[in-house]
């Protein structure tokens, strides 16, 4: 799909943007260490790999824990467990869900770009019934570099048939909005692990939910894509009331 002057293309990370994704990969994870003598891997461990790609993130653990399984079979391993849980269950934020459908609906392209796995990425958008709105996908598996390199945005634009500048990113972790900054794309962010919202990274997105899905707003997050961005610096989106 090609994209007209009067429609943004907008990307789409996948896992703590689109979808509640992250406790399955922390279980996918824990499950991994687990099988490799590694036990004890808390929740809060596994958010500082938050926006990290599959790969790097398993890379680190091999390197801090001192496993000598190679990172090709943790991989594998940890994508089978994960699979096995995305389709068992993963929740669509319903905001984002909404935004989706109204950006298909006004005829604007639209692509996903994550550090996951193609075939995790193709589950998950199967099981939400996401995958007839959001065709185009690009994995960190793709491209050179996983974020917060720009790689994966970049190869989105490329597929899209539109310049770097004509792109909205929607990320919720900081390495996610330091790569659409790299793109030269304008960002929406929506921080998933809380206190994350002052990282130096979000301060420069276009549009920022400092207080996460709790705080998105679709018709605000279209409206702001489809507007002006603002002069410089990030625009903070507080709370409604009745939160």
């Amino acid at each position: 799909m090609i994209a007209t002057e009067a429609a943004h293309a907008v990307v789409f990370d996948l896992d703590g943007t689109l979808v509640d994704s992250e406790p399955n990969y922390y279980e996918a994870g824990r499950r991994v260490l687990a099988a490799h003598g590694v036990s004890g891997f808390s929740w809060e461990e596994h958010t500082r790999f938050i926006g990290i790609g599959t790969r790097e993130t398993l890379e680190i653990l091999r390197r801090e824990h001192g496993l000598s399984t190679p990172v090709d079979e943790l991989l594998a391993e940890k994508n089978r467990h994960y699979l096995e849980l995305a389709r068992a269950g993963t929740e669509v934020f319903p905001e984002m869900r909404k935004l989706v459908e109204r950006l298909h609906a006004a005829g604007h392209p639209m692509a996903v770009a994550s550090g996951s796995s193609r075939a995790a990425i193709d589950a998950v958008l199967g099981a939400t019934s996401l995958d007839g709105l959001l065709p185009l996908r690009v994995s960190a598996e793709e491209v050179a570099h996983g974020k917060p390199e720009p790689d994966v945005f970049l190869e989105a634009a490329r597929r899209l048939e539109v310049s770097p500048g004509d792109c909205v990113v929607l990320e919720d972790a900081p390495p996610g909005a330091e790569a659409a900054r790299r793109a030269g794309m304008r960002c929406v962010a929506v921080p998933y692990v809380r206190g994350t919202e002052t990282d130096p990274a979000f301060a420069v997105a276009g549009l920022l939910f400092a207080g996460g899905q709790r705080e998105f707003d679709a018709r605000r997050a279209y409206d702001w894509i489809n507007g002006d961005p603002a002069p410089s610096g990030a625009v903070h989106c507080p709370a409604p009331s009745g939160h």
